[in-house]
């Protein structure tokens, strides 16, 4: 009976925190470049009251078993990286990859990398992020471009007056093994970890990297509808589990009351 309340409330818990995560999602939903987060769950250990298959005393042998089990634990919350929906914006310092990848930058002294393609120029003319950080490697505008175009394979051509070409750089993709392992830190950025494993630096288009284009955006990949019914299904287990420790209250009150 006891087993029931505790159970109820592991269910109870992961619920809200599957509720916590559609609710980020739903709250970055217009984020650029923004991937969206599914939490995982596994059923704790169980207690075993009869082995499947031990042998009875008639010379039988118990085909099932018996296995209580004593709830739920997250197992995770991994970042999904699907691609979003591109919006053309006509900015020329728009950057989108189209597939897999992600743009590095420098974030204080250290290597991040993004999605969000929505960069600016600081006041020394070099390529940003909203939030300040360098794109790498370093791209310098000069103050007399007029033309900025970004081709598949990450050329960035800057031209001039009479469309003559100022400066030309090449642009580069990283590439994880496994994406979801990365951790998010924010500002849409993401740091490698042990799980994630080391970028794989490369030109766009190579080696399972996406291509890469300038004056779209690539949107967050966040499904509002999909959010909605998680949510929904999110709440209706919430108060399943809710019930179900309230059953095993009133049958503790009922035995309670027996010796009245």
């Amino acid at each position: 009976m006891i087993r029931s309340l505790y159970s109820g409330a592991t269910g109870m818990g992961a619920q809200q925190l599957s509720t916590d995560v559609v609710a980020n999602n739903l709250a970055n939903a217009s984020t650029t470049g923004f991937k969206k987060s599914r939490a995982s769950f596994e059923d704790l250990m169980y207690r075993t009251l009869l082995i499947a298959g031990q042998t009875t005393p008639g010379g039988g042998q118990v085909p099932t078993g018996i296995q209580i089990g004593m709830g739920v634990k997250p197992a995770g919350v991994k970042k999904v990286f699907t691609q979003g929906d591109y919006v053309q914006t006509g900015n020329q310092l728009d950057f989108a990859i189209q597939g897999q990848g992600f743009f590095r930058v420098v974030h204080g002294a250290e290597d991040m990398y993004t999605r969000a393609g929505d960069f600016t120029l600081d006041s020394d003319g070099f390529i940003t992020t909203p939030g300040g950080d360098r794109l790498q490697p370093e791209v310098s505008v000069p103050i007399e471009a007029t033309t900025i175009t970004l081709q598949g394979d990450g050329t960035l051509t800057i031209f001039g007056d009479d469309e003559d070409i100022i400066a030309t750089e090449n642009l580069l993709v990283s590439t994880f093994v496994n994406s979801g392992g990365l951790f998010a830190v924010g500002q849409n950025l993401f740091r490698p970890t042990e799980g994630s494993g080391a970028a794989v630096e490369g030109t766009p288009g190579e080696n399972g990297a996406g291509t890469t284009i300038n004056n779209y955006l690539e949107m967050s990949n966040v499904s509002v509808v999909e959010e909605m019914v998680n949510m929904i299904v999110g709440q209706r287990a919430y108060e399943a589990n809710s019930k179900s420790v309230q059953t095993a209250d009133s049958m503790l009150s009922t035995a309670n009351g027996l010796k009245r």
